[in-house]
C-alpha cells in the first residue's frame, strides 16, 4: 500500500505539538493509530514503524512526546547525551501533560474525513506507557504496549510520582502486552506487578513474553531481534484488525482475562 507523510502541528495546553502523519494514499475511511516513541523522539525506528503500520490501512499519528523541551522536529540521538536528556524530560514534564497530549491526538485523528473513528494506540518503552494511559480516554478500542517503562515503579512523569496502576480500570479497550525476558528496566517482579493488577481489574488482555532484550524491535542496535519484532506485528495487527478494522465488540464482561505465550 502507498502511503503518504505528513505533519501538523497541533494545539496543547503546553504548547504546539509536533504529530507527524502516515497515511495511506488511496482514498477511503480508515482506523486512527497513536504511535507513541521512545524517548528519542521521530527517529528512523520509529518512522518505519509507523510506515509498516500505516502500510497495513492505518492513519498514524506520531506526536512529539517532548514538545516542550526541544525545538520542533527534534529527534534525540542514541547515545549518551540523547538518552540522558530522554530520560531526564520524562521525569520533568508533569503527567497531566502528557494525558493532554494523547487527549489532543486523539481529537486530531477523530476529526479526520478519512478516518472511520476507530482508534487505538501503540507505544515503545516511554511509549509503551504513554499508550498505556491513553488507552484510558474511553474512545480507544486497542491498546498495544512493547516493553512499557515505569508502569511497575509509578515513576513517570513529574515528581516521579504517576498513577497509572491505579487508574487501570478507566481502561476499556482491549490490551496488548509484550515483554522482552531479559529487559533489565521491567524485571520479573515489575511485570508480575502489571499482570496481577490486569488480572485483578478484570481487564482484557494479551500477554506475551519474549526471550529478548529492552529494545528489541528497533531495528537499529545490537539488541534487535527480526524474527520476535515480525512475530510482535503480526499480533499487533491481529489486534487492529479484529478492534479496529472488523470493530469487533470489545465485551469486557464476557469472558474477561488474559491470553498467554512465552516465546
Amino acid at each position: 500500500m502507498i502511503i503518504s507523510e505528513d505533519y501538523t502541528d497541533l494545539n496543547t495546553p503546553t504548547g504546539l505539538m509536533r504529530t507527524h502523519l502516515f497515511k495511506p494514499v488511496a482514498k477511503g475511511v480508515y482506523p486512527g493509530v497513536v504511535l507513541f516513541s521512545e524517548i528519542y523522539q521521530m527517529t528512523g525506528p520509529i518512522a518505519r514503524a509507523a510506515r509498516k503500520i500505516a502500510c497495513e490501512g492505518y492513519i498514524v499519528a506520531v506526536p512529539e512526546v517532548y514538545h516542550e523541551f526541544e525545538p520542533l522536529g527534534t529527534a534525540l540521538a542514541y547515545d549518551a547525551e540523547g538518552t540522558d536528556k530522554g530520560n531526564q524530560y520524562k521525569i520533568d514534564k508533569p503527567i497531566q501533560a502528557f494525558d493532554d497530549d494523547a487527549k489532543a491526538v486523539l481529537a486530531h485523528l477523530l476529526g479526520l474525513d478519512d478516518c472511520n473513528g476507530a482508534l487505538g494506540t501503540m507505544g515503545i518503552c516511554l511509549g509503551g506507557h504513554l499508550s498505556f494511559r491513553a488507552a484510558m480516554n474511553p474512545s480507544v478500542s486497542a491498546c498495544v504496549c512493547l516493553y512499557p517503562t515505569d508502569i511497575h515503579t509509578s515513576t513517570l512523569g513529574q515528581n516521579k510520582n504517576d498513577n497509572s496502576l491505579q487508574r487501570m480500570p478507566d481502561i476499556n479497550a482491549e490490551l496488548l502486552m509484550v515483554w522482552g525476558r531479559q529487559d533489565p528496566h521491567v524485571p520479573q517482579d515489575g511485570r508480575k506487578k502489571i499482570y496481577d493488577a490486569l488480572v485483578k481489574h478484570e481487564r482484557l488482555f494479551n500477554w506475551h513474553e519474549m526471550n529478548a532484550q529492552h529494545a528489541f524491535t528497533r531495528d537499529e542496535g545490537h539488541r534487535y531481534d527480526s524474527a520476535l519484532t515480525d512475530l510482535s506485528y503480526l499480533m499487533v495487527f491481529e489486534l487492529f484488525k479484529r478492534r479496529l478494522l472488523l470493530r469487533e465488540p470489545l465485551g469486557l464482561t464476557e469472558n474477561p482475562g488474559p491470553n498467554l505465550s512465552r516465546c
